[in-house]
């Protein structure tokens, strides 16, 4: 049976539709989306939750002419459905595919990309200026969550919004949920609209006084004034209205028809900027998403399999249980992610010392700085990609003082299938160039439970980055304990060649040397533990008798791991004169795209094979025999 969406290629073809039929084709998009992302991965429940709001802007706005721009972009996987790119929509977020995000390289229906909150608004007013200045006539649209919303970028744009009483469009799409259930005042405020059925009753009641008052536009504009005056009863739409705009909702999300009207209404608003209030169920169509859409938010990949052992997130949260049970002391912060940090178990136990602060990064660090200027020792557990979000407050608020705030940073390095905005590939870079902070990266699980027990106990800021996935299921010992600052342990001893690996390189490092050792090659291999500060003694006394130093790092060479160790061993050679042949393996200076992390890893030689055959280059005089394989079960203890 032919279906509705495959005669859609682009927009204009949804004009045609009757009522029924676009019906048909929600039913047939939730159907493919469920399809999909079961088996690719991705973001399931935010995108069921948006097919009819998707639906009614394709159809009341010409794109890419008038510009729709998703916030965070994780949410349009039906507008690139719509808009040319179905026929390939299986690629999405694989190796070479369709991002999971909006891009800007992708389609010329998407005016921007976006990986990370809050930023719609922005950009939108961007946009609209521009078409101002230009003399142009196209339509803006800024669609944002309840959830981002409230972070303080989105709000910094509504203001200048107002101020300039731009001509643009915000659609707010409220669904009581960012990733995990929306925190925060204006969560309530939300949550008072969607449940108080009075505002429905007033609202109709409204509507019946003015359909019957005979006397014209000047009694009219008196019904306009009673019907705000009956919402101001119930909701607190005076917010939006202080802020400069024109509120219209709350609309059925759900309900084309209601979506139509209410945007067809706002499309040619001139006189002041719109936020058009849409009220959505996340995951909707699927009950298995409706009924947990915290779980649906972001599921895995269907090849992924069953995981062998604990993640190194689930690692972390039972590690900040035990720091929070034996120190009243510790507190963690969490910027909207309670959940991918695994923090449920901490917060059913310390619900009083657990703070979800929603999308609010720079806000997070700075609170836990305040925390930690009374005496407390907080936690902030954030991704690295969006504790980039919050460098300035990194280098003011906590490091510029020397307050011990400890950050958790978690999906550092290659993070896989979620592609450029989500890349955790910055952090050694960003961070080690920040006076008093000490950056680390624990070789296993085992060990990142003795790094966060050494943070907690320090009277410094401390970072420790962790990768996304299970880790090696190695043994973890009874009781985690402190670790010397700047140490890093040698693992193997070689002559011939030093390499010297930190975090997730340091098992390949291991494999690698096992692979050299096949092909007469003796490595020395060191977990290195801290990108800052170095063991300076270790690594100038490895390179004073062997020659050959190759530094391993899923980071960014640019400003890393490898190129701190470089500029320690030029000064050495300036001093003593011993001169070192290094080499520096990471990732290149671009932005890593997306695919699974074994190919990524392989792609950049970051793969126990890649980082033998970078180094067995060193040696063109030797002969060697092919590159054997290593199974890293032999490594983990």
């Amino acid at each position: 049976m032919t279906r509705l969406l495959d005669g859609i290629d682009s927009p204009a073809d949804l004009l045609a539709l009757a009522p029924e039929e676009l019906k048909q084709l929600a039913l047939e998009i939730r159907e493919e989306l469920v399809t999909v992302v079961s088996t690719n991965g991705g973001h399931l429940a935010s995108n069921l939750g948006v097919v009819e709001v998707t639906l009614a802007l394709h159809r009341v706005f010409a794109s890419p002419r008038d510009k729709i721009i998703w916030d965070v972009g994780h949410q349009a996987y039906t507008h690139k459905l719509l808009t040319g790119r179905k026929s390939y929509f299986s690629s999405l977020r694989q190796y070479g595919g369709l991002s999971g995000f909006t891009s800007r390289e992708e389609s010329e229906h998407d005016p921007f990309g976006a990986g990370h909150a809050s930023t719609s608004i922005s950009a939108a007013l961007g946009m609209a200026v521009a078409r101002d200045l230009s003399g142009d006539d196209y339509h803006v649209v800024a669609v944002i969550g309840d959830g981002a919303i409230a972070g303080g970028m989105a709000f910094e744009a509504l203001n200048q919004v107002g101020h300039l009483g731009a001509r643009l469009i915000v659609v707010l799409n409220d669904n009581g949920m960012s990733i995990a259930p929306t925190v925060g005042a204006l969560a309530k405020l939300f949550a008072k609209v969607r449940f108080d059925q009075r505002y429905d009753w007033a609202k109709e009641q409204g509507k019946r006084l003015l359909s019957i008052l005979p006397f014209g536009r000047q009694l009219w504009q008196v019904g306009k004034q009673v019907e705000s005056g009956v919402k101001g009863l119930v909701m607190a739409t005076t917010l939006w209205e202080e802020l400069g705009f024109t509120y219209l909702g709350p609309v059925d999300g759900h309900n084309l028809r209601e979506l139509e009207v209410a945007l067809t209404q706002v499309k040619d608003y001139r006189s002041k900027p719109v936020l058009v209030h849409v009220v959505t169920t996340k995951g909707k169509g699927y009950l298995p998403a409706e009924g947990d859409a915290v779980y649906f938010h972001g599921i895995p990949a269907k090849s992924a399999g069953r995981k062998a052992a604990p993640s190194y997130s689930e690692i972390f949260a039972q590690t900040a249980l035990r720091l929070l049970r034996d120190d009243p002391r510790v507190v963690v912060i969490t910027p909207a992610m309670p959940e991918g940090n695994c923090l449920s178990i901490v917060q059913a136990e310390f619900p009083q010392r657990v703070f979800d602060v929603g999308i609010c990064e720079q806000h997070a660090v700075t609170f836990a700085a305040g925390l930690a200027a009374q005496g407390y020792r907080p936690i902030v557990a954030i991704y690295s990609t969006f504790l980039q979000r919050a460098f300035d407050q990194i280098i003011h608020d906590v490091c510029l003082q020397d307050l011990p705030v400890t950050f958790a940073i978690d999906r550092s390095g290659i993070v896989g299938d979620d592609g450029k905005t989500h890349q955790g590939t910055f952090d050694f870079s960003y961070l080690s160039l920040v006076p008093n902070l000490v950056v680390s990266a624990p070789k296993d699980e085992n060990e990142l439970q003795h790094l966060f027990f050494t943070a907690v106990n320090l009277t410094h800021p401390m970072a420790i980055r962790y990768p996304r996935g299970t880790g090696l299921g190695v043994r973890l010992d009874a009781k985690p304990h402190s670790m010397d600052i700047g140490q890093g342990e040698v693992l193997r001893n070689g002559e011939d060649v030093v390499i010297l690996a930190i975090g997730t390189t340091v098992t390949p490092a291991l494999g690698a040397a096992q692979i050299l050792a096949s092909n007469g090659i003796e490595a020395t291999v060191v977990n290195s533990r801290f990108a800052k500060p170095l063991d300076v003694k270790l690594i100038t006394g490895l390179a004073r008798h062997i020659k050959y130093v190759v530094t391993v790092e899923e980071n960014t060479l640019c400003g890393g791991f490898g190129s701190n160790v470089t500029a320690l061993l030029s000064r050495l050679k300036s001093k003593s004169g011993v001169e070192n042949q290094i080499k520096n393996l990471g990732l290149p200076d671009e932005f890593i795209g997306q695919g699974e992390q074994a190919i990524l890893h392989a792609k950049y030689a970051l793969d126990a094979q890649g980082i033998a055959r970078e180094v067995r280059n060193l040696f063109p005089q030797q002969a060697f025999q092919s590159l054997v394989t290593f199974d890293q079960a032999d490594l983990v203890d």
